[in-house]
């Protein structure tokens, strides 16, 4: 009986061993999928703290927390499920449409800097929000549908990072990413919109120190805002141009990606700094392509009946 019991508890040993290697796993796969959709969770934080501008400064945080659990239902309810149905029926649809969104993320990340460029002030991305539920309804609807786009495209970039791992490690890590994404998203989005709330009642304390800082926090804000800006288009055109040029090696179109790692060869053997230089190559290689496809896309789309009536009303 006793050897029986030991054989047991070496059993149950070896089983908890392995299910922590596989939680190890997951995490690993999961924290690899999350880095792949930076550019797009940047971009994300960017353009979600619009939705609250005008508001009453009590009502941004239920407003994000609302869009936050629409965030979660896109990507727990409706894209996690379609994303596992397809990776298990049909995988290479899954790279078919991880284009698709590349195309849209250097679309969005080229039509930002040709405005830019223009000096347009239209922004493209804040809704017209006034106080009240009705308003506050259909800014959380428009905010949800937005996301839906977003999320999409991080769900996807993280399928294509676990494809070979089995079914239901792949919908665990999915479900993690997910999860993980919209809670730091809306959590720094949080931080933001509330900064300047912060910043006005360090500014009323008796203390010089306490004023600068708020003042500080105050002026900082829409600096801020403009830096995410800056950055989430960058990595939007990154992002968007690196999965076009790896999405088309892996489709059999290799020549782009063999011309990019043929430039990222001639710096490579540069002593201490040459996976540095290597990498900054085919980022800005990246980068390239998706404003170059991002502009196409613009130009086209600006010539279809549609885009013409958006850029007479001003969107």
């Amino acid at each position: 009986m006793a050897g029986g019991l030991v054989g047991l508890l070496d059993d149950v040993a070896a089983l908890a061993k392995l299910a922590a290697a596989s939680i190890d796993d997951v995490g690993a796969a999961a924290g690899r999928a999350s880095v792949k959709a930076a550019g797009v969770v940047v971009d994300d934080a960017a353009v979600t703290p619009a939705y609250v501008q005008g508001l009453a400064a009590d009502r941004e945080l239920p407003i994000i927390r609302r869009i936050a659990l629409g965030s979660l239902r896109n990507k727990l309810l409706i894209i996690l499920p379609a994303a596992l149905l397809l990776s298990e029926i049909a995988p290479v649809v899954v790279e078919v449409i991880l284009m698709f969104g590349g195309c849209f993320l250097a679309y969005e990340g080229a039509h930002k800097v040709i405005h830019a460029l223009r000096h347009d002030d239209h922004d493209h991305d804040e809704p017209a929000v006034e106080a009240g539920p009705d308003a506050e309804s259909t800014t959380v609807r428009g905010a949800i549908r937005t996301d839906f786009i977003l999320s999409a495209e991080i769900m996807v970039i993280a399928l294509k990072e676990v494809l070979d791992e089995p079914v239901l490690s792949r919908g665990v890590i999915l479900a993690i990413v997910g999860v993980f994404i919209t809670v730091v998203v809306y959590g720094v989005v949080a931080l933001i919109v509330k900064m300047d709330d912060v910043g006005l009642r360090l500014a009323e304390r008796p203390s010089p120190r306490s004023q600068r800082t708020g003042r500080l926090l105050v002026t900082g804000m829409p600096k801020l805002l403009t830096w995410l800006s800056v950055v989430g288009t960058a990595a939007m055109l990154w992002v968007g141009g690196h999965i076009l040029l790896a999405g088309a090696d892996e489709l059999g179109w290799t020549a782009p990606y063999d011309l990019v790692h043929s430039l990222e060869g001639l710096v490579a053997d540069v002593p201490a700094v040459g996976g540095v230089l290597s990498w900054l190559v085919n980022t800005a290689a990246s980068a390239v392509v998706g404003f170059v496809v991002g502009s196409a896309i613009v130009l086209v789309v600006a010539h279809l009946p549609f885009g013409r009536r958006a850029a007479a009303d001003g969107h």
